[in-house]
């Protein structure tokens, strides 16, 4: 990583590009273009966030960025291939713990897994049952019972 820093630094040098120029032509802070030139890797938590600061400043500067990319990728696999099997392990039971702890839930609380009726189907249902109930009670007012002598009456006629 410092090998990767040095050269970004002779090139801004070179370029007669001030730290504040980069930064704020970069939109970065002028401390991450000073902790990139100094390779101090450990000052970005996210390091696929420190890996496009560097290609970022590499093109700013005309430099071969793929090729600066490319370095910083086996520094980044030499970094995370020294890391303990247990460690890799043990970080990914704590993420399924965290991960358990989020879906327990309180029985006031549950979800309701079972297949709803949609509104508009509800609704379609009342207004058919209305009209039902509306043509029976207003048939029985106007005493159109649709009872025998009804219907013998109107075939008479």
């Amino acid at each position: 990583m410092k090998d990767i820093g040095q050269k970004l630094k002779e090139k801004r040098e070179e370029n007669g590009v001030s730290v504040e120029e980069a930064a704020e032509d970069l939109k970065m802070r002028p401390s991450q273009i000073t902790s990139v030139e100094n390779g101090e890797a450990d000052a970005f938590k996210d390091k696929v966030l420190l890996k496009y600061f560097i290609r970022d400043y590499a093109k700013y500067l005309g430099l071969d960025s793929e090729k600066i990319v490319d370095e910083f990728n086996e520094f980044l696999f030499d970094l995370t291939s020294k890391i303990p099997v247990e460690a890799i392990e043990k970080a990914k039971k704590e993420k399924e713990k965290e991960e358990n702890v989020a879906k327990v839930s309180s029985p006031y609380t549950t979800v309701d897994n079972r297949k709803k009726i949609p509104k508009y189907v509800i609704a379609l249902i009342a207004v058919v049952v209305v009209i039902i109930l509306g043509y029976v009670v207003i048939s029985n007012v106007r005493g159109n019972d649709f009872d025998s002598d009804n219907i013998t009456y109107a075939i008479r006629r």
